[in-house]
């Protein structure tokens, strides 16, 4: 019998990109809640070079980085594909996924917690990269086309923490008149059933940026 372990954060978008995949392909799985500022055994043995979440263990082999994680779960488990089939269409899935970790989400961390003339700064780049967004989402319900998955499942911290660290900060950097498609995109993702129950709770979630940006500096 295989056993299927995670050791995450419940309010994390990594974890929970892992969470989704693993309840899409009907995996069964126990969740080990991982305390960040007290990192256990099991964390640093099974990710020795970057102590972080999400690890996946599988048969005692550990496996990490969420969207390795979402590759090794889509190859080794039945079930309906993650990635697309064709070719071509991996290939902007893993594209997007790319650019929105690389790119998008450090951005969005200078602009929230950065200050003065650096957060001013990094404001103006992520509007650029939001426009880039919303034009690759024009015309579209999803990253590929009308089909949900690899890239969006990557996205989950666009289409949702993102809103939540908005009204927590109280900086806004959406709005559906500048950034329609991407506004679209975010509503079909929040509102489709098989996403909603690997979503965190929202008033948690903004409890806890709310009282991160309350702290003192």
């Amino acid at each position: 019998m295989t056993q299927v372990k995670l050791i995450g954060v419940t309010l994390s978008p990594f974890s929970r990109r892992v969470e989704w995949a693993l309840k899409f392909k009907g995996v069964e799985y126990e969740f080990i809640e991982e305390n960040l500022q007290n990192k256990s055994p099991l964390l640093l043995e099974s990710n020795p070079i970057h102590k972080k979440i999400p690890v996946l263990i599988h048969n005692g082999k550990p496996i990490c980085e969420s969207m390795v994680i979402l590759e090794y779960i889509d190859e080794t488990f039945e079930g309906p594909s993650i990635l697309p089939k064709d070719p071509y269409d991996r290939a902007i899935a893993r594209f997007w996924a790319k650019f929105i970790d690389d790119t998008c989400i450090p951005l969005l961390g200078k602009v929230l917690f950065g200050k003065g003339e650096e957060a001013e700064k990094s404001k103006e780049e992520f509007g650029g990269l939001l426009k880039i967004l919303d034009n690759e989402l024009k015309d579209k319900k999803f990253f590929v086309g009308d089909n949900f998955g690899f890239a969006d499942v990557a996205a989950n911290f666009m289409a949702f923490w993102f809103g939540i660290l908005e009204e927590a900060s109280g900086v806004v950097l959406v709005t559906s008149e500048k950034f329609p498609n991407f506004c679209g995109w975010r509503d079909e993702y929040i509102n489709r059933s098989q996403v909603k129950e690997y979503l965190p709770s929202r008033d948690v979630l903004l409890a806890h940026f709310q009282s991160r940006f309350q702290s003192p500096k």
